[in-house]
């Protein structure tokens, strides 16, 4: 009689706990902050989360997607550490490119430890083009032909000295014997700028992302010498070598990824980790990803965060080398 008395104060002792431990639950006002403009990559970024969280029923309320533009992502950035540390409700969009700015020390003070890493739901990934014309057919012709005269090859990107465009030609250089920091880099107004000057003949080569320039090859109007990721992409880049195969070990995925603020709740940033888990093996995931040119490209967690420490570790040795 006294054994099964315990037994029942034991088990009532137990459900009492549970009920007082905190429940995960559901964001009341679920809110995306995008660090730029309406349009661009943070934006797209955002509506994937934002659909796809919907659409897989991850979440009832629709997700506010809101815009705070400055330093290409580092005024929201220091927006969240600074006053919204806790909010359980907001994830920010990121990128690869955020990890490469938090290297340089162009967030300011804060650093890659100032937010709690949340998930990356998808990745584009670096590719080298040259005009359609172009005599150069491989990445090791164009690799040897560079190194033979480095001052005779042009190369033009979507961003200044220090983007992730610069830092990609800075690795053919590199793969060239030279110094990254004699290249002739052009910095131009996106993608489409580049395609221009490489069509016109105002440029040699062309730093790029394989989702920007994938019709263009296709078309015949440029050609996609390498892409910069461990295997060949699907689809209409299937034929496309990587740098790898052709003897480079470049990767350069630009991934697609969120935090929280660094003070969020345990509870709710398990909330968000679970729930990325969840959209992520849904069929409805991978029909907005897909929608926006991503490729698959999925860490969630403390996976997550890894890498983006790891990253920004790898570019601080890159932008080392290269005389950032």
């Amino acid at each position: 009689m006294i054994r099964s008395i315990s037994k029942l104060l034991a088990g009532a002792t137990l459900a009492s706990l549970a009920a007082m431990a905190p429940a995960l639950a559901e964001p009341a006002k679920p809110e995306c902050l995008a660090g730029a403009k309406p349009g661009g990559g943070f934006d797209l970024t955002c509506r994937l989360a934002a659909n796809a969280l919907l659409e897989s029923k991850q979440i009832s309320t629709p997700m506010t997607v809101t815009y705070m533009e400055g330093g290409v992502g580092a005024v929201a950035y220091n927006h969240v550490v600074g006053k919204r540390g806790k909010d359980g409700n907001l994830i920010s969009a990121a990128s690869s490119g955020s990890a490469l700015l938090i290297a340089q020390g162009k967030f300011g003070q804060p650093d890659e430890t100032a937010v709690r890493w949340l998930g990356a739901l998808g990745a584009d990934y670096g590719v080298i083009v040259v005009a359609a014309d172009s005599p150069h057919k491989t990445l090791k012709e164009l690799v040897a032909a560079y190194k033979a005269d480095p001052a005779g090859f042009a190369v033009a990107g979507g961003g200044a000295v220090g983007s992730q465009d610069w830092m990609k030609g800075s690795l053919i250089a590199k793969a060239a014997k030279q110094d990254p920091k004699t290249m002739r880099y052009v910095a131009l107004e996106g993608g489409g700028a580049v395609l221009t000057a490489l069509e016109g003949g105002h440029v040699k080569v062309g730093s790029g992302d394989a989702a920007e320039m994938v019709k263009h090859h296709v078309a015949g109007k440029v050609r996609i010498l390498a892409v910069m990721a461990p295997e060949r992409l699907p689809g209409e880049l299937a034929g496309v070598p990587t740098a790898r195969e052709q003897g480079f070990e470049i990767d350069w995925p630009v991934w697609r990824g969120y935090y929280v603020g660094k003070d969020v709740s345990d509870a709710d940033y398990d909330w968000w980790v679970k729930s990325f888990e969840a959209m992520a093996k849904t069929p409805e995931f991978a029909k907005e990803r897909d929608a926006r040119g991503l490729f698959e490209f999925t860490l969630i967690g403390s996976a997550f965060d890894a890498r983006v420490k790891q990253d920004v570790e790898r570019f601080k040795v890159l932008a080392k080398e290269a005389g950032m």
